[in-house]
């Protein structure tokens, strides 16, 4: 598939090239792995406007920072939606009213010395903390043991995830924990810096409880960079493409049994398998159907480096990430682009931009990715139930919150070459269906690496 032409793209990674330049001396972002998201004299900067009681200047800042560092790595301009705090506070407030869902803006902003916060809530004027508890060196440090703890196959049958994951709750969400209880917020947009962009927010846990059981999650890489519109999802059709064998990359057994219980079965739209799974056969269908969701089964990666280094593999040809305009998905616009089994290289500041910014660089209102590949049961266990809740889900965060807390209660599960969940059983292949019975799908490997990227619908 040849790459749609753009206009002016040479100009404008000149001039991105000259401010790539100016925005790495001002960031001081030389190494690939998480670094503060400014300069000296940039905390300096946001701390004199936060304590003069700026909150909403010191957003817009952290806003138009990261919206530069954004363009930057995809080498284009992003709509900006150029929201002051109060309107933010507005929108949140007109979309409780639209969804009875209530949520709180965050934002996480790792400096040297400290963890700055900052919030708004439907109606309210902004707030922050500033978090001296922890430094940039050390929150790196415990982000990558809890991500190995989760990970790693010899942990995967362990709790040892909980001490890190109890940590970083202390020092991310404990500070901001009163104020959402007593507004009763249930969702939060998540908008965060270097390193903790590849968080598997959903698996961290009070004690008792993962936030996850909590909240719905949904992450954006700006606030301004992101289109928040309500749009139900209850009537969508899909079109549910993904290949189940491959020449060099693993195969995937599972595919054919998800996308089967995703459409016809539970869903309207159609199903491309295999020699079908082409990037033509998604324009050619996209042009004889808007299809509100796109649900793709296959190998993408998040990689280091520029876009194009990431991927989604086709049955033909891989598409990189920074071919994604090409494919029109923003005319008109998908509501939910899905990646089942995707994995990104969590860690790596550029890997995260790749992942954090997603939804942005497909057009699309919203996307659904794995920060790490999951086991062929546990990725089908999870979309199963995804789309099932989906169907009266107030939001996708909800619809995506209600399947991993499913996971997490063992309401999802492998008996008998049966996969059940909230919907019966969906028969297994005896291979799989062998491989998933030695699985626990309620740990948070299987369940908490599915993030939303975008509105939370």
């Amino acid at each position: 598939m040849k790459r749609l032409n753009r206009t002016g793209v040479c100009q404008k990674r000149q001039r991105w090239g000259y401010l790539a330049i100016l925005f790495c001396l001002v960031l001081g972002a030389i190494a690939l792995s998480p670094t503060p998201a400014k300069s000296q004299m940039a905390n300096d900067e946001l701390n004199q406007m936060l304590e003069a009681g700026n909150i909403g200047g010191a957003i817009a800042e952290v806003e138009g920072d990261w919206e530069t560092l954004f363009e930057n790595y995809f080498e284009t301009d992003f709509p900006n939606y150029q929201r002051q705090a109060s309107e933010i506070a507005q929108l949140l407030e007109t979309r409780y009213q639209q969804t009875q869902e209530k949520a709180a803006a965050v934002w996480l902003v790792p400096l040297e010395d400290q963890l700055c916060i900052m919030l708004i809530t439907p109606g309210q004027a902004p707030r922050n903390w500033f978090n001296k508890e922890v430094s940039q060196a050390e929150l790196t440090r415990t982000l990558n043991d809890f991500r190995n703890r989760l990970i790693l196959p010899v942990r995967r049958i362990t709790n040892s995830y909980l001490r890190p994951s109890q940590q970083l709750y202390t020092w991310i969400i404990q500070p901001i924990e009163s104020v959402l209880k007593s507004e009763n917020i249930d969702s939060l947009i998540l908008c965060t810096g270097p390193g903790l962009r590849s968080l598997p927010f959903a698996a961290l846990h009070d004690g008792e409880q993962f936030l996850i059981e909590k909240y719905s999650i949904s992450r954006i890489p700006a606030f301004n960079l992101t289109a928040f519109e309500d749009t139900s999802l209850n009537q969508a059709s899909i079109l549910a493409m993904g290949a189940s064998e491959f020449e060099e990359l693993d195969n995937l057994p599972a595919v054919e049994v998800e996308l089967a219980a995703i459409t016809p079965r539970l869903w309207p739209g159609e199903t491309l398998l295999n020699q079908d799974f082409t990037l033509e056969n998604l324009v050619l269908q996209r042009q004889k159907h808007s299809f509100e969701i796109v649900h793709l089964a296959t190998h993408a990666a998040f990689n280091p480096g520029t876009p194009q280094n990431s991927y989604i593999q086709f049955h033909n040809e891989r598409l990189s990430f920074d071919l994604l305009p090409d494919l029109g998905l923003d005319r008109p616009p998908v509501d939910l682009l899905v990646l089942s089994a995707c994995e990104t290289a969590i860690g790596d500041r550029e890997a995260e931009l790749g992942f954090a910014g997603l939804a942005i660089q497909a057009g699309v209102k919203s996307a659904l990715a794995s920060l790490w590949r999951v086991s062929d049961a546990g990725t089908m266990a999870l979309m199963s139930e995804f789309y099932q809740q989906l169907k009266t889900a107030p939001t996708v965060a909800a619809a995506l919150r209600q399947a991993q807390i499913a996971m997490l209660n063992q309401q999802v599960y492998i008996e008998a070459n049966e996969l059940r969940n909230s919907r019966g059983g969906l028969p297994l292949p005896e291979d799989l269906a062998a491989q998933a019975a030695r699985e626990n799908l309620a740990h948070p490997f299987y369940w908490a690496g599915f993030s939303l990227i975008g509105s939370p619908g």
